[in-house]
């Protein structure tokens, strides 16, 4: 059968009957709304409405899987209405317990999941929008990265000032140190390390969108003595550099790959002076075994947000760190943070909507939509976290590892 035709063998009649004798199976907020009219509610008081547009689009629910049902989203098979954050809670239910599949529409179900194709026609990843887009949801100093909630109360741009606060007070910045971001975004820890600490910053980055907006912030400030930024893979940096008195690696290591975690890790090392530091802040898999993310959201991360990301448990991080000749000092689990910082980010998202869709594809505009929500939940359940690891060179010498005794200090 082609999916993108109704059914010849279920007469709207007949599914309008299957539906309608179904009673509530769960407590799923969800109402479908099917393209001739007919509703089905799949729990009491539903905050989330799904539009499905034609019988074709049934097929991203069979099975409901994360990925499924986010990709039938983002190509337009079928519209929501309802807050993002609803929205993915309810799609994470219907991942979890399934559609009713009693008698005739449980057929249905079966019968379309024939021929189930993949749209690959509006794939656009993460880094091909423009500035202006990432300027209407982020803080104002645009950091792209989890924040940091001590208090639980912080604004958005007060966690993302304590967040690279926390990150240079880990390190012990200090005036005149050379400091190299690999993955240097729009350039916010380069500046605030270079006003705040009086350091000297390389800062790194593949992004096009994101050097030229650097710089013309580096030069804003009026920090073009201290600060350079450049287009240029962190593998690449030369000897002629010189070694670095501290390193950071800020949301960049899940890029990495899983078979190249070492050799990450072994360059960040010849980078790094003996007694420098270094801080890797990125996402791990909760998994040990398989890296697995629950419920199929791994699947569409990879395809339209994320392409050729790997994330790794921390276990296995600090074991490569370790074979590279680094030495973990302090790992932090910041899940709970990035949990909240995903959910301001999509409340701001919802919010500037508007603003949003002339920037980019109606695909895009569902794509972002989804994940930053998605993402939100995904670090709320424990499906995925993220740790701040601040090591040094490993070895015997006392002059290798120049912080305290005591871990007082990052937290004065």
């Amino acid at each position: 059968m082609d999916a993108r035709v109704a059914p010849t063998g279920i007469a709207h009649q007949g599914l309008t009957h299957c539906l309608t004798s179904l009673a509530p199976e769960s407590d799923i907020p969800l109402r479908l709304s099917l393209w001739n009219g007919i509703q089905h509610d799949l729990g009491p008081q539903p905050r989330v409405t799904v539009n499905i547009l034609s019988p074709g689009a049934l097929r991203y629910f069979v099975p409901p899987s994360l990925d499924n049902l986010a990709e039938g989203y983002v190509n337009g098979h079928f519209d929501v209405s309802g807050q993002a954050a609803d929205i993915v809670a309810a799609a994470a239910s219907l991942a979890e317990h399934g559609v009713p599949r009693r008698g005739r529409f449980g057929r249905l179900f079966n019968a379309l999941r024939h021929d189930r194709g993949r749209d690959a026609n509006a794939i656009e990843h993460h880094y091909d929008v423009s500035n202006d887009f990432y300027q209407l949801w982020l803080d104002e100093s645009m950091v792209y990265s989890c924040a940091y909630f001590p208090t639980r109360t912080e604004t958005l741009a007060a966690a993302q000032n304590a967040k690279l606060d926390h990150i240079l007070g880990k390190l012990m910045l200090k005036p005149g140190e050379h400091l190299l971001d690999i993955g240097c975004g729009w350039g916010a820890l380069a500046i605030r390390a270079a006003q705040k600490h009086g350091a000297r910053v390389l800062g790194v980055t593949l992004s096009k969108n994101q050097h030229a907006l650097a710089c013309e912030r580096v030069a804003q400030a009026g920090l073009e003595s201290q600060i350079e930024i450049r287009l240029q893979d962190y593998r690449d940096i030369e000897p002629g550099d010189g070694q670095f008195d501290k390193i950071t690696s800020i949301g960049m290591f899940e890029h990495v790959g899983l078979k190249h975690l070492e050799a990450y890790f072994a360059k960040i090392n010849a980078l790094l002076k003996d007694g420098g530091l270094v801080l890797n802040h990125g996402i791990t898999s909760t998994d040990p075994g398989s890296g697995a993310t629950p419920l199929g959201a791994a699947s569409f991360i990879e395809k339209y947000v994320f392409p050729n990301g790997e994330l790794p448990h921390i276990s296995l991080a600090l074991k490569d760190m370790q074979s590279a000749g680094l030495e973990a000092l302090d790992v932090e689990c910041l899940r709970r943070h990035y949990a909240r910082t995903l959910a301001c980010w999509s409340d701001n998202y919802e919010r500037q909507q508007q603003a949003i869709r002339p920037l980019v594809s109606e695909t895009t505009y569902r794509v972002w939509r989804i994940y930053l929500a998605g993402c939100s939940h995904a670090f709320s359940q424990n499906w995925v976290s993220i740790y701040q690891v601040l090591a040094c060179k490993a070895g015997t010498s006392e002059q290798l590892n120049p912080t305290p005794w005591s871990r007082a200090y990052m937290y004065p």
